[in-house]
């Protein structure tokens, strides 16, 4: 097909278009838009919709922008659902909002559904404008391709067949070193992973740790390749979610910004600090219980702190390694008792070797072994009660449909203090005789 057309050239071209679909597309992709543009808005847009669904998206995009408002309008509505969306991710966010425009409500209604992917999800990851090629093309052919999209992001050629399901790809290293006569069929390459564009985070980085991939191919439920999560917008979105469950651990919403204004941090904060009040008044009752004991044995006042703030340090820990097997998937929730019972042995082994320690302090500071047997004692029972909390709360959270990360430190402060004073001064109160 060529600019300059005849009637009987547009006939023929609309027998081709009509009855050779999949054979139109691929002639359609060896031209540049400009060369074939004046032939295509010649004919109905009825013609163009079986061919419209065979050509790759980028092309189908970079044509559909530059055709008629009515001609785009009409494709977008009569071909399949999930064609247009492949062509509208193709385009810019604000090209693609004005051809939404130019729909019906029910048609645009329809496609942003489709478009709507959950939250850290691999459709809110991939990149949509990626180009696609046909085994059949040159090299050459595909190195002119790539130069006028200018992708700069790209690691490989990824192949598909007539319907756009992902066959094969092309590393742009083999490509670039080619002959340009050659096709990309004879250098393709089996595609080692794909995922689907609902998945979730957790399930691309697990992919990409797998196979050790650059990119990611991301495919609808027919194996019609979507987008490509490149490597780098991966550990942008890893980091950005660290940097949100450390956020969530003490109680600060992942909204907040460190130049949010103060109304909206407070707003934001309040909740939780009152929430941390209540659970503080809880550790203050267990004190409370044992006034008469710390009136009798003011040292035990002076080393109480000693014995919640090593507890406290063992739980952190074992809730940063219980939530990092979490977010890796390294465990799920059917592995809370082994995970729970790993860290109670580690809470007592620590606790002992801390408890020898603390204990040869107590002695030199007091002289008293009643007191060194209190807090090794307690000390021991502590750790071992902060290593089952820090197992246990992020996987408590996840079985009842929370965030892991949401503010898990408050609640793991909160048993740690409980089991700290109460294991303190209730060994204390045995002991008394002792002290």
């Amino acid at each position: 097909m060529t600019a300059d057309t005849t009637p009987v050239a547009a006939s023929l071209n609309r027998y081709f278009l009509l009855n050779f679909p999949a054979e139109a597309a691929r002639q359609i992709e060896s031209f540049a838009a400009a060369e074939v543009l004046p032939s295509l808005q010649e004919q109905d847009a009825a013609v163009l919709v079986p061919v419209w669904s065979k050509l790759v998206p980028l092309v189908a995009a970079t044509l559909t922008r530059q055709l008629p408002t009515d001609m785009a309008q009409q494709l977008l509505t009569e071909i399949p659902p999930g064609d247009a969306v492949r062509i509208l991710f193709q385009l810019p966010a604000t090209q693609r909002g004005a051809l939404l425009e130019t729909l019906s409500p029910a048609t645009r209604h329809e496609l942003e559904q489709l478009m709507s992917y959950p939250e850290d999800s691999a459709g809110r990851l991939m990149d949509t404008r990626i180009p696609t090629y046909r085994g059949s093309m040159t090299v050459q052919d595909a190195l002119d391709s790539l130069r006028r999209a200018k992708m700069k992001t790209a690691r490989s050629l990824y192949l598909v067949d007539d319907q756009g399901r992902i066959v094969e790809r092309v590393l742009l290293q083999e490509l670039a070193l080619a002959d340009p006569a050659s096709q990309l069929h004879e250098l393709a390459r089996p595609v080692r992973a794909t995922v689907q564009a609902t998945a979730s985070r957790e399930e691309v980085l697990e992919a990409f740790s797998r196979y050790v991939l650059l990119d990611l191919p991301v495919v609808d439920i027919d194996g019609v390749l979507l987008g490509v999560i490149i490597n780098n917008a991966l550990v942008q979105a890893v980091q950005e979610e660290s940097s949100a469950d450390i956020q969530t651990m003490v109680g600060v919403s992942r909204e907040e910004r460190a130049l949010s204004s103060p109304l909206f941090a407070v707003k934001k904060r309040m909740p939780w600090l009152q929430v941390n009040l209540l659970t503080a008044f809880l550790a203050a009752a267990v004190v409370g219980l044992f006034e008469n004991t710390i009136a009798q044995v003011t040292a035990l006042a002076i080393l109480l702190p000693v014995v919640a703030g090593q507890s406290g340090n063992a739980g952190a820990q074992a809730l940063a390694v219980t939530m990092r097997g979490l977010a890796l998937r390294e465990i799920t929730i059917r592995h809370w008792f082994a995970v729970m019972f790993k860290e109670v042995r580690v809470g007592f082994l620590n606790g002992l070797a801390i408890a020898t320690t603390c204990g040869i302090g107590v002695y030199l500071w007091s002289g008293s072994p009643g007191l060194v047997a209190v807090i090794c004692l307690s000390m021991v029972l502590a750790m071992v009660a902060a290593g089952f909390a820090g197992a246990v709360v992020p996987i408590l959270l996840v079985r009842l449909g929370q965030d892991p990360a949401q503010s898990s430190s408050i609640i793991l402060t909160t048993v740690t203090d409980v089991a700290g004073f109460f294991s303190f001064l209730g060994i204390a109160t045995l002991l008394m005789q002792f002290l």
